[in-house]
């Protein structure tokens, strides 16, 4: 029988020869203990490193139109009644956001998402968006754009993709048998459709999930594998960011080392997908995040949709503290050697020392910066 510091390299070795993990294996990982945790990080790094190499992907988030939406998502400050302080405004002209993307893309940025509040975009807010997607590919042709408006009428995804999106974003946010814990004004299948619309129209399936809103164990794992089963490219994990002024205030569940058991299992059950360390990570792995790049291959720099990250310097001195080097947009192919970690101190916003981690009733920073605003953006 295998030792506790030989099963998870066991287990490792099994996926690597072209093998899988069950949905009991999986929640082990979850279940796994305190004296374990390093073990289980260099075992699922080893999946990461196999497939990704050294490299972080570098993503930026252009928020469109922020708040304004009818939909009750109880985790979002952007839900109908909020009352979380968010920045409220309507679209951003082409221009506006043809600004706040090349702000992410001067900081080392290979994906800019645009992402825009509500149910989903009318055939006139499409026009719109493949507007801005177009002028952001015409300034920066190497750039992958993703887009995020929400659920999708039939034609708008290929609309965005002859306009030269790459990527279609719509987390699936919990498992389906708790779906309706975190939402009554659609449905998990309605996420399901979306995805499916999106990929079916040629454009990479980015979705993933937030942990911490009351789910169990094992629908984390269910959730995992159901991402699995669509196939998507990308996985974002997200941790809940309890916005006062939402249903979800006050929740705080997780701790540093078990959002890394989460990256890590999703790691095992999708070891060639893109991982991607999104918003709460700050909040809630700290110190860790580092450690979290071992296991996650891809991050948001700076800020988010409604809340604020570290400054942008300091994820990628993070990156480069990891011994990892950005993912540039000449090497998204594979193709060619990527710089050195010590030739991304190009960052718009000044490296400075890493900020301590946020004590756990601290309430979430509101962003008042960027996109919607005259203040400069945290790239």
């Amino acid at each position: 029988m295998a030792t506790t510091t030989t099963r998870w390299h066991e287990l490792a070795d099994r996926i690597l020869d072209g093998g899988a993990i069950d949905a009991t294996e999986a929640l082990a990982v979850l279940d796994s203990s305190d004296a374990e945790l390093m073990e289980v990080v260099a075992a699922a790094s080893r999946l990461r490193f196999e497939h990704f190499g050294n490299k972080v992907k570098v993503n930026y988030l252009v928020n469109l139109k922020s708040g304004l939406c009818p939909e009750d998502c109880f985790y979002c400050s952007q839900r109908l009644n909020s009352t979380a302080g968010i920045l409220r405004y309507t679209w951003l002209n082409t221009e506006e956001a043809v600004t706040a993307a090349k702000a992410g893309i001067a900081a080392g940025a290979s994906r800019v998402c645009l992402v825009a509040s509500g149910t989903g975009p009318s055939n006139r807010e499409v026009g719109k968006v493949s507007d801005i997607i177009e002028a952001i590919k015409s300034d920066t042709p190497g750039v992958e754009v993703c887009a995020c408006l929400g659920a999708l009428k039939d034609g708008q995804a290929e609309k965005l993709c002859a306009s030269g999106a790459d990527a279609y974003n719509h987390n699936l946010n919990t498992a389906e048998s708790h779906y309706e814990e975190i939402c009554t004004t659609h449905t998990y299948a309605d996420r399901e459709h979306t995805v499916s619309q999106a990929h079916g129209a040629g454009l990479s399936a980015c979705s993933g999930f937030i942990a911490g809103m009351g789910e169990t164990r094992e629908q984390l794992v269910e959730l995992a594998f159901d991402l699995r089963a669509k196939g998507v490219d990308s996985i974002p994990v997200n941790f809940l960011l309890p916005f006062d002024g939402t249903p979800l205030e006050g929740v705080d569940t997780l701790n540093p080392r078990d959002c890394l058991r989460i990256l890590a299992m999703v790691r095992f059950v999708a070891p060639d997908t893109e991982i991607r360390m999104a918003a709460g990570r700050e909040r809630h792995l700290g110190y860790l995040q580092g450690m979290g790049l071992f296991v996650a291959n891809s991050l948001f720099l700076g800020d988010y949709l409604t809340s604020e990250g570290q400054p942008g310097g300091e994820d990628l001195q993070m990156i480069a503290d990891a011994g990892l080097e950005v993912l540039r947009m000449e090497d998204a192919d594979g193709a060619g050697a990527g710089p050195g970690a010590g030739e991304i101190a190009h960052a718009a916003a000044p490296v400075t020392a890493p900020a301590a981690p946020v004590a756990q009733e601290k309430k979430v920073a509101i962003r008042t910066r960027g996109a919607g605003t005259s203040e400069p953006a945290n790239a």
